[in-house]
């Protein structure tokens, strides 16, 4: 194995395109320049056909963690009652950061593997009419699972007023996103994974019905203050000093996802995952999720004849293969393996061969080339639509 070489195949942070690494690569400028001033331009409308909508994306520099701490603190405040519903360890994170701020959480908790049913939510919330908003998580990062977020907005709007927020930190640039369409209030995401980028930008959009509530709360923080953002952001500025550097590799990305085109990258990221599902299926290799309710950023494995540590600890050995293990009650019982962003068919193809080879490695018996026929298969058969 070469020292240097090194395959990333983990739900965040996910490789970065060379054009990309170049142009994060520019030198300084100043941040209340009219330089800045007109990359704000561009990136704005890049930002709103991402997630589908009119309102302006808040561009905050933080973790995407800092994006759902803003999704909090702005829309409720101390003593008022949610819904958090946890389908894995980040719908989880929403019910930490509204202890911290001594927010009343209802938990209605989804066996993990599971997808969110919108019936149960929206009966959830007639029954707790002081419920304020809902918080889910569009894909589940630990469990590689993409909730139903669509179904579940026009449940909740069929019988209650509370907001709809939710976290697409590990989808949004992956997958169909359509705010504004599909009725959702709050939308936050990051830029380690399906945007291509090193970590340290969160994004947020906020609906009107949404910039409301936030307008009339006053314990919205400082920092994570959305209002600050959205009046420099008609400004064309920001009110803090950004990630400049990190600006400027957003707004490539924003160009190679204008010159792939929005659906193309969604239908090679569906690729992406068939190929994988399908290549762990011929190995005879449990998933953790059913087909319906996958998530086309992330598929977790389940295995039941070898340990997925020991597994995980021989591709990286041998290749450098970084696939991620599985987090609390999951932790050495699953590993997960990323396939958005920067990442094609051909990427794809190549971690299964090496997969192949550290299944060997652990004792399982499989046939070599059996994973990566069963993922070329489904190249050929669905790959000329991509």
């Amino acid at each position: 194995m070469l020292q240097d070489q090194q395959f990333l195949r983990i739900p965040g942070p996910s490789p970065i395109p060379p054009s990309v690494q170049r142009a994060m690569s520019q030198p300084m400028i100043g941040h209340r320049g009219k330089e800045t001033s007109a990359m704000l331009q561009t990136i704005k409308p890049g930002l709103q056909q991402v997630f589908g909508t009119k309102q302006d994306v808040a561009i905050i520099t933080g973790s995407g963690t800092a994006g759902l701490e803003a999704s909090v603190v702005n829309i409720v405040q101390p003593g008022d009652e949610v819904l958090v519903i946890v389908t894995g360890a980040f719908g989880d994170r929403f019910t930490k950061i509204c202890d911290a701020y001594s927010i009343k959480a209802h938990r209605l908790d989804v066996e993990w593997g599971q997808a969110l049913q919108p019936e149960a939510v929206q009966q959830y919330v007639q029954a707790n009419p002081a419920i304020k908003a809902v918080f889910s998580t569009y894909c589940e990062t630990s469990t590689g699972i993409l909730n139903p977020i669509k179904e579940l907005a026009t449940a909740i709007r069929d019988v209650s007023d509370a907001l709809i927020v939710v976290d697409g930190v590990s989808c949004v640039g992956g997958v169909q996103t359509e705010m504004d369409a599909w009725g959702i209030d709050i939308m936050v995401t990051g830029s380690q994974k399906a945007f291509m980028l090193p970590a340290g930008l969160t994004f947020v959009s906020a609906s009107e019905r949404a910039w409301a509530i936030i307008e009339a709360n006053t314990q919205r923080g400082f920092y994570l203050d959305l209002t600050k953002y959205r009046d420099n952001l008609l400004k064309d500025t920001t009110p803090f000093t950004p990630a400049l550097s990190l600006l400027f590799g957003l707004q490539q990305v924003l160009q190679l996802i204008d010159a792939e085109g929005l659906e193309q990258v969604y239908a090679r990221h569906t690729l992406m995952m068939n190929m994988t599902r399908a290549a762990f299926k011929a190995l005879d290799i449990p998933l953790l999720t059913t087909d319906e309710h996958a998530s086309p950023t992330v598929t977790a494995v389940k295995p039941e004849d070898f340990d997925a540590e020991a597994f995980r600890k021989v591709i990286k050995q041998e290749f450098g293969l970084t696939v991620a293990g599985g987090q609390q009650h999951l932790s050495g019982k699953i590993f997960r393996v990323g396939h958005m962003g920067y990442c094609s068919p051909a990427d794809v193809l190549q971690t299964i061969s090496m997969i192949e080879i550290g299944l060997l490695k652990v004792g399982k018996k499989i046939m070599l080339g059996t994973g990566v026929a069963a993922a070329q298969q489904i190249y050929v058969n669905e790959g000329e639509l991509v």
